[in-house]
């Protein structure tokens, strides 16, 4: 029995000797805060890095851009349109064809028409232009007015309700339409030829084909008939072009187009 106790104590490790074991395997950690300022630092030069290089790639292709399948656009064709669209068809057809060297046909079954790029097609914007110039006509301009979009790229389409600007119903509805037109069209004819836009007036919707700034000057105009701050009706062409030029320039601190109590017969 005391030969066996002896071997077992011999056997059994010292405690001074697990001691320094355990201290061996111990290792220092660094702080949390240490750390996040290291990482805070990577972070902020990484991203100077990221910065300071930028990516340069090269111009691609037109034939790279458009892709193996053809695009195509459908523009749907009201009931009241339709007989516009027939005789006018010829010249809606030979610009999209001849010129941006697309496809275009009139669909009888879904009653829309269809245009579709090609081989031939090189201009990548060109399907944009005839949905455009397509979607113009059908919404009530004329060929000559809706033919500009394709010539030129600086012209949009502008599209908003009269209830937009003010919630009228019945009889104040129907004067609000009949102040932006006026007696014969006038008062639209004059909004047009002073701002160099094309209105069309189609119920309670209003489409305006201008450029950027004097789509905002018509609808400006426009607005303000409907809200009825002054009867246009009285105003003379060159009244118009004499409140629509000190807005656009801020001049007088003219804020709305009221109506001056000046004489504009003067006014170039």
């Amino acid at each position: 029995m005391e030969v066996e106790q002896t071997t077992r104590t011999g056997n059994e490790p010292s405690s001074s000797t697990g001691c320094q074991n355990v201290a061996d395997e111990f290792k220092q950690v660094k702080s949390k805060k240490n750390n996040k300022r290291k990482r805070q630092v990577d972070d902020g030069q990484m991203e100077t890095e990221v910065h300071s290089k930028r990516p340069e790639f090269p111009p691609i292709s037109g034939d790279k851009m458009k892709g193996d399948s053809d695009e195509m656009r459908k523009i749907p064709v009201p009931s009241h349109r339709y007989t516009p669209l027939k005789e006018n068809w010829m010249k809606i057809f030979t610009p999209i064809v001849e010129h941006l060297q697309l496809q275009v046909r009139f669909n009888l079954k879904t009653r829309n028409v269809e245009i579709k790029t090609c081989k031939e097609t090189q201009d990548i914007s060109a399907l944009t232009k005839a949905a455009d110039f397509v979607k113009a006509f059908v919404l009530g301009f004329q060929v000559e007015d809706a033919l500009a979009l394709i010539r030129l790229d600086e012209l949009f389409l502008e599209t908003f309700e009269v209830t937009d600007v003010k919630p009228l119903k019945g009889d104040h509805l129907s004067r609000a339409i009949g102040r932006i037109a006026g007696k014969g069209g006038k008062t639209k004819f004059t909004i047009e030829n002073v701002t160099r836009t094309r209105i069309v007036l189609a119920d309670t919707k209003i489409h305006i084909l201008g450029s950027f700034q004097n789509i905002k000057m018509a609808r400006t105009a426009i607005c303000n008939l409907i809200l009825g701050k002054f009867c246009i009706g009285v105003c003379t062409f060159n009244s118009i072009r004499f409140i629509l030029h000190f807005r656009e320039k801020n001049i007088m601190g003219v804020k709305s187009l009221n109506l001056l109590s000046v004489h504009f017969d003067n006014y170039p």
